[in-house]
């Protein structure tokens, strides 16, 4: 966007843009008042709008009518919006930033909107053009993201043979959409030590084939874990290559504080070394995973909660369950349809057991880390609940504490969880981009009354939670305006309403990704808000998410994003 300038009043550059009659020499007369468009604050449960808004060093030095700013800060470069709408910077709630940087080095398999991939044979063929189109030599691994059974002809996951069909000689892992399975070709497999003897580890599953033992190439939740493990590290010698790329990505979205979902110690040292080289120009939040939460604890140097240079570890992840399109969340009642390597009353898999579970609660609140939980299904989120309440009771905390512990997706948490939360000053991420994706499948695996009550944004604001709404990008793209449009809109892939009760405001739903979002990581008092005092991290739209048609609102677009003052990304 063409910023006018206009000097209104010469100063001497060396004092302080605003003009209150001191001087001061510390400061420059570095500032910029943004006008002339609808200035949405984001403070208070309604919209508020205001005339203009001052970015003075990195920091909102006013809010209000443009008389008023004009008078107190005459030095200021004047920033002419055109109309277009200014709005706190998009905050991510949950994504998975190293992942998005791995795709950039995978056959993307998605299908659409995102990709093009309908059938198997598109999947074999896309990984034949990949090998031949890259050069890559024979026992070299390759990797593909984004395949979803649901959405392929075939309605099932491609085999280890269709992919020996194509690539008899690589090693082939491929990731499915959900990030809780993936399909692996035969050298991949023996590579790994898959084989007709491995017993299924727990809370995971090997897919086998008919009437056998046999391996047929699909690993579920625990047993993908060496598959993926291995996948990142191979790619993470490219992660420095991909990093200003990923960071272009989330700037161009709108999104000033990115987050990476759960992160090893080679990932956590690889941000700080990117951060201490200052090449951060958003903010980067990491959470780390709970196989190093001793190791992580006693590293001094991770700071938890605490930015440096733009990066911060926030707390710890922990992954109780898996993905209900995969049919592996843990529900306490049965899915509806059949569940492969299940025979009957198929509820999915906990990841973790109760004890386990206990266990980890235990050693986190001890040390005062904030808590991130993946639970999708109720069963889960039933099991959340009993830790914390294990924990408090086992340490003598209170129940209530301000912990925030962040139940992550909390996608069909029942209403009688959603007023616990509320008791417990726990706090539900929600993912309403699953009814569009998966809200057809929802429905017919789990039932119209489950499905309609999936991430119940409206219901956990009226009980005066403080939702926020997710992408969790690989899963589906960071896009925040997309994620606005599924929360306000609720409408699946083939047109239907998936619970009409729980279709957000478009105020609401920009809550969940400014000051709601904020809030999830104790930094309210900086972000989330267009205040005076916090940080200039604004996100300047073509069109006001408020006003236009809710169909529409997916189709908004960011012209600019400012982080502190600066900007890093804008429309051509």
């Amino acid at each position: 966007m063409k910023k006018i300038i206009l000097s209104l009043v010469c100063i001497p550059l060396l004092f302080a843009c605003k003009s209150d009659g001191k001087q001061d020499r510390t400061a420059t007369a570095n500032c910029q008042v943004f006008h002339n468009g609808t200035i949405i604050t984001m403070e208070g449960d309604r919209p508020e709008i205001v005339e203009a808004i001052v970015e003075q060093d990195g920091k909102i030095a006013f809010v209000g009518n443009l008389a008023d700013a004009e008078k107190d800060f005459p030095t200021a470069e004047k920033v002419d919006l055109g109309g277009r709408t200014l709005l706190p910077g998009f905050i991510d709630p949950h994504s998975h930033f190293d992942m998005v940087s791995n795709t950039m080095g995978q056959v993307d398999l998605n299908p659409e909107p995102v990709g093009d991939v309908t059938n198997i044979p598109d999947i074999a063929e896309k990984l034949k053009n990949y090998k031949a189109d890259n050069n890559i030599p024979d026992d070299e691994w390759i990797f593909g993201w984004g395949y979803d059974d649901g959405q392929l002809e075939e309605e099932r996951h491609p085999t280890k043979k269709e992919i020996d069909a194509v690539l008899p000689n690589n090693p082939v892992y491929l990731a499915h959409t959900s990030g809780h399975m993936g399909v692996a070709n035969s050298i991949a497999l023996a590579k790994l030590g898959v084989t007709a003897a491995t017993p299924n580890p727990d809370g995971g599953n090997i897919g086998r084939m008919p009437d056998s033992q046999e391996p047929n190439g699909l690993v579920q939740e625990t047993a993908m874990y060496p598959f993926m493990g291995n996948m990142l590290q191979i790619l993470s010698v490219k992660q420095g290559a991909f990093f200003e790329g990923t960071q272009n990505y989330y700037a161009s979205n709108g999104i000033t504080t990115a987050n990476n979902g759960m992160t090893d110690r080679n990932g956590l040292a690889f941000f700080k070394e990117q951060a201490a080289a200052g090449k951060l120009k958003i903010d980067l939040i990491a959470l780390g995973g709970n196989h190093d939460i001793e190791a992580n604890i006693k590293d001094s140097t991770l700071q938890f909660r605490t930015y440096n240079n733009g990066f911060k570890v926030q707390g710890t992840k922990i992954v109780a369950d898996g993905s209900p399109q995969g049919k592996t969340a843990y529900f306490t009642e049965p899915f509806l349809t059949p569940v492969s390597g299940c025979e009957s009353d198929c509820r999915g898999l906990p990841s973790l057991s109760q004890e386990e579970l206990n266990k980890l609660f235990v050693t986190e609140y001890q040390n005062d880390n904030q808590l991130f939980i993946h639970s999708n299904g109720d069963a889960t989120i039933d099991m959340v609940i009993a830790a914390h309440e294990h924990a408090c009771e086992a340490l003598g905390q209170a129940l209530d504490k301000d912990r925030r512990t962040i139940v992550i997706h909390s996608q069909f948490a029942r209403p009688d969880q959603l007023e616990i939360f509320v008791k417990y000053k726990m706090q539900p991420s929600f993912f309403t981009n699953h009814a569009f994706f998966w809200g057809d499948e929802h429905v017919k695996n789990l039932g119209r009354d489950r499905a309609d009550f999936l991430s119940p944004i409206v219901t956990a604001d009226s009980l005066g939670l403080k939702p926020t709404n997710h992408s969790d990008d690989t899963v589906t793209p960071v896009n925040p305006l997309f994620g606005i449009w599924s929360a306000v809109n609720r409408v699946s892939r083939s047109g239907a309403v998936i619970g009409e009760a729980e279709r957000a405001s478009p105020y609401l739903a920009l809550e969940a990704i400014t000051k709601n979002a904020a809030y999830e990581f104790f930094e309210e008092d900086t972000k989330g808000t267009l205040t005076e005092g916090k940080l200039a991290d604004f996100v300047i739209l073509d069109k006001n998410p408020l006003s236009v048609e809710p169909m529409a609102i997916k189709n908004i677009q960011v012209v600019e994003t400012i982080k502190e003052g600066k900007t890093v990304f804008e429309k051509e």
